[in-house]
């Protein structure tokens, strides 16, 4: 009698009963961290349907971020200003960018599944101004 080890290490026949899942190559540039960071979405065509979607990472690279949103205003292709690491606080300091959208998974729970890569930073976002300046005679 084989034990479970020994079967798991023998290659697949044509005969086996498990699938092979067929291998593919990794397509993504640089490697994913699974963290949260909250950010501000919102179309850049002034020609689209306007939203503002608020929504956490799920994932995210050097160029690109995964996340989950029941926004369905999102198309493939679709070019975005992405507001991050957003906060409400009139002193932070967040970045802005242009993405492009190049994922739209239908999730289980109703959701969507939206990944956009980083096309370009745009800026540096935040801070208020005291309103106080000071004035040279």
């Amino acid at each position: 009698m084989g034990s479970t080890q020994d079967a798991l290490m023998k290659p697949n026949s044509p005969n086996s009963q498990m699938p092979v899942r067929p291998k593919q190559a990794e397509r993504r540039g640089s490697r994913r961290c699974k963290i949260t960071q909250l950010m501000r979405i919102r179309p850049s065509d002034p020609e689209r349907e306007q939203f503002e979607d608020i929504r956490g990472t799920v994932s995210v690279s050097r160029t690109g971020v995964y996340f989950h949103s029941s926004e369905h205003g999102y198309e493939v292709g679709m070019r975005l200003f992405v507001s991050m690491p957003y906060s409400k606080e009139p002193a932070a300091m967040t970045r802005e960018y242009l993405a492009e959208v190049v994922r739209r998974d239908p999730l289980k729970n109703g959701l969507l599944g939206i990944g956009f890569k980083i096309l370009m930073e745009l800026g540096l976002q935040g801070g208020y101004s005291s309103g106080l300046t000071q004035h040279k005679k």
